[in-house]
């Protein structure tokens, strides 16, 4: 992307927020305390500068007060930044908070043609796009029911149904894969692909879904503590955001620190993989520095909403560890979604942890069509 032009330029960014330190209940008590209220200063970001490049799907991460909404807020220019620069060359659809740019009172037909008309959209753009946008929600039977009955689900679906079909270059995306059910965040990321693909918007996309990040991102920045700390490869990006807030510290005899365990996931022909689908093998391999301290290892698989899908070890499944490297080989029998691994490195009962992986390799699964729920479980059907 090296000839493409820069669309979004952050210069020396700061955001600061004034706290007061008492809060008046009474207009009295905010006329009596008007002369002595204080108030203290606290920074969200500090001093952030990077650039977008036309077409590029730019990644933000950070853990839950980071200051990374907050950014995506100054690039929606919903906030102001207290110092520095923001340059946004081309048209911007932010979805960023549920609701916005909806009226609660009006049903969900109104709404579409409210929220297409904020977003540049014509009268006649939207009729031709209508039946688009509704199956694309799954609302067809609740478009003439006020947006006020929808659950929170049915509203983010709509809302981004709405949102994909602006002209504008610039998509700026909030977390939308976090609200919806895994029907929904297949249709996403099919959406992301095609954009990817076409190579025409660009798209600043803050997630925790790290799968997703690694999968679709050319670039990614990690925020922390309102500091930008890292920028550049989305594989790095992941890597430093888990570092930051899943820390495992390991020391040495000499109390330095070391990387004495490591673990990878590939297909069953050794190449490093991170998108499956159901019924596929998949190898984990481990491999630690020799250490006569550890005899047992075990791998869990979470979904990225932490659901504990499964867990094994060599202590239940009667292995004999030799040496300092070991294959994992399991079958992914899962639904759709984004997951992530866990490895344990254990004495001889397994309540005598030596090290452990938090932030153990990541993949994603693709979402199966002629079946439902968390995993696949085999099964059979015959007349009687």
């Amino acid at each position: 992307m090296a000839d493409k032009k820069i669309v979004i330029e952050v210069k020396n960014v700061g955001k600061t927020f004034r706290l007061p330190h008492e809060r008046a209940s009474t207009l009295k008590q905010a006329f009596l305390t008007l002369h002595k209220r204080r108030y203290e200063s606290f920074n969200v970001l500090r001093d952030v500068s990077f650039d977008i490049k036309q077409g590029e799907f730019f990644g933000i991460l950070g853990r839950n007060g980071s200051g990374k909404s907050t950014l995506l807020k100054l690039l929606a220019d919903i906030y102001a930044p207290t110092h520095g620069k923001i340059q946004v060359n081309g048209t911007l659809t932010p979805f960023i908070e549920l609701g916005v740019g909806f009226n609660a009172e009006l049903t969900g037909r109104e709404n579409v043609f409210l929220n297409g008309a904020i977003l540049g959209l014509t009268q006649k753009e939207i009729k031709q796009k209508y039946n688009e946008i509704v199956a694309f929600a799954e609302l067809e039977r609740f478009m003439d029911q006020k947006l006020k009955n929808y659950s929170s689900g049915m509203q983010v679906r709509l809302a981004f149904a709405i949102a994909i079909q602006a002209h504008n270059s610039i998509l700026l995306i909030d977390e939308v894969l976090a609200v919806g059910d895994e029907s929904f965040q297949d249709k996403c990321l099919k959406v992301f692909s095609q954009i990817k693909k076409d190579g025409q918007k660009t798209v600043v996309f803050v997630s925790h879904d790290m799968a997703s990040v690694q999968r679709f991102c050319d670039r990614a920045v990690v925020i922390h503590d309102g500091n930008l700390v890292y920028e550049g490869k989305p594989a790095n990006a992941v890597l430093e955001y888990r570092k930051l807030n899943f820390p495992e510290t390991v020391l040495d005899a000499s109390g330095k620190k070391r990387q004495p365990v490591r673990a990878r996931l590939t297909d069953e022909n050794g190449r490093h993989k991170s998108l499956f689908s159901t019924g596929d093998k998949a190898i984990m391999h481990v491999e630690w520095d020799p250490d006569e301290r550890i005899k047992n290892v075990g791998v869990a698989i979470f979904k990225d909403d932490d659901y504990y899908m499964f867990g094994s070890n060599t202590i239940g499944d009667e292995v004999k560890v030799k040496g300092n490297k070991l294959e994992h080989k399991f079958e992914i029998n899962f639904g759709g979604g984004h997951y992530y691994t866990r490895i344990g490195f254990f004495g001889e009962t397994g309540n005598d942890k030596v090290h452990f992986i938090n932030d153990g390799p990541m993949f994603s699964v693709n979402n199966p069509v002629a079946w439902q729920g968390a995993s696949f479980v085999k099964h059979s059907w015959r007349n009687v």
